[in-house]
């Protein structure tokens, strides 16, 4: 049911996708009306991409998506530095966009603010996501159910389970 529902984010990228390039769409004209234009469309396009992935968090960890993807996770060294690399951003987002929020004098700054907090919390979820994934998939600590079964067979053979 969850996976389903993970499949959320694609329309919200393509909101996403839409403040990012309305302003270049609407052209100047537009921009010299309306100065807050692009602010308030950047923090629009922080929500959004903070909600897409939490709804990609939802995906079922069991399986990746791509080939890439699976080189990363499986490889304990590629996925312990993706993994560290999410938890940098996390710690960047977090800490610059709630020193923003308290510090900010302006509302173009507090907006922004809250733009970011939005997306580090989506991050989050996305990291709890990816630390399944890369217990799922990591060739080191895994091992397969033929290789099990086989061992079975063995003790059974000897008589150890006797």
């Amino acid at each position: 049911m969850f996976h389903y529902v993970s499949y959320l984010q694609y329309p919200l990228m393509v909101i996403v996708l839409y403040f990012l390039f309305s302003p270049f769409l609407l052209g100047i004209d537009k921009l010299k009306e309306n100065s807050d234009f692009i602010s308030q469309n950047l923090n629009s396009v922080l929500i959004f991409m903070g909600l897409a992935i939490s709804f990609s968090s939802l995906q079922d960890t069991t399986k990746t998506q791509n080939k890439f993807s699976k080189k990363i996770w499986e490889n304990p060294k590629k996925g312990k530095t993706a993994i560290m690399i999410i938890c940098f951003l996390i710690l960047f987002f977090l800490s610059s966009g709630l020193i923003g929020y308290f510090n900010a004098n302006n509302s173009f700054l507090k907006e922004t603010s809250v733009g970011i907090i939005v997306l580090s919390l989506g991050l989050f979820g996305f990291l709890k996501t990816v630390i399944e994934m890369f217990e799922n998939h990591r060739k080191d600590k895994n091992i397969t159910v033929t290789n099990l079964s086989d061992n079975q067979k063995n003790i059974d053979k000897t008589g150890i389970n006797d």
